[in-house]
């Protein structure tokens, strides 16, 4: 008699063990979809944010001796200004390829970020706009830039985060992959201390003028809502498809005829 509960028991283990599984199926679906809900609020909040600081009037950059309570999120995408001399020799090239550009140029090629000794000390990377690959050569030792002391204005970046996919630099060419501040001042060479944890990005200098400025990325996209509706129309569909595989389940089966004799 055993053998003939063990099969009814092994049967019913097997038909909860996959209705738990579809459960849990539907709350990872769902879990996936409040996820994409809460992406959505922080990147809708980034898009609105980002757009109201592009509005502001251009503020100097705090001094020198409050960098290190430098708040770089705070200040990104900020009009600014800053007063200080460039030094186009230690000029460190970023490899990057542009698209939805606003200029002439586009494709592979590298950002121009020449290092901004300033009139109070310290350093500020300029990124001084884009340049394709085959005038990268013109502009490895930072190309013609404005003699002596400078004012400009510009757009405040929050230096570029590195992780273990992040390739090393190119130090025989001067040649980075990330806009990240504290590399490009070892790359750079001796340049003034501190080094702000922002760069500025500059505008456009003209149509056609190279480096090409005015690149700052302030579009960003947002897919989230159409990620939320799959996983939760994922999460909708599971139960009625538990639904007929439990009742095909139940449903009782053809009694097998007798051999033919």
């Amino acid at each position: 008699m055993a053998d003939d509960i063990r099969p009814g028991r092994r049967a019913r283990w097997s038909f909860w063990a996959f209705v738990g599984f579809m459960l849990v199926l539907m709350g990872l679906f769902v879990t996936l979809g409040i996820w994409q809900v809460e992406r959505l609020g922080e990147k809708e909040h980034l898009i609105a944010n980002v757009a109201s600081r592009m509005t502001l009037a251009p503020e100097p950059l705090p001094p020198v001796g409050e960098w290190g309570a430098f708040d770089a999120d705070a200040w990104n995408y900020r009009p600014v200004t800053a007063a200080g001399t460039f030094r186009p020799e230690q000029t460190v090239l970023v490899f990057t390829s542009l698209a939805d550009q606003r200029g002439k140029y586009s494709g592979p090629g590298y950002w121009v970020m020449t290092p901004l000794e300033l009139a109070a000390g310290g350093t500020v990377f300029v990124n001084r706009g884009f340049v394709p690959e085959e005038s990268a050569e013109a502009f490895a030792a930072g190309g013609t830039v404005a003699p002596g002391l400078v004012s400009l204005e510009g757009v405040a970046r929050a230096s570029e985060e590195i992780n273990s996919f992040t390739p090393a630099p190119d130090t025989a060419k001067r040649i980075e992959w990330v806009r990240n501040t504290e590399r490009l001042a070892s790359l750079a060479g001796p340049v003034s201390q501190p080094v702000a944890p922002i760069y500025v990005d500059l505008p456009a200098l003209g149509d056609g003028t190279l480096p090409q400025g005015g690149e700052t990325v302030v579009s960003f996209p947002n897919n989230h809502l159409g990620y939320a509706i799959t996983w939760f129309g994922f999460a909708t569909l599971v139960p009625f498809l538990l639904f007929f595989w439990a009742r095909r389940q139940r449903a009782p089966k053809p009694a097998k005829l007798p051999p033919k004799p």
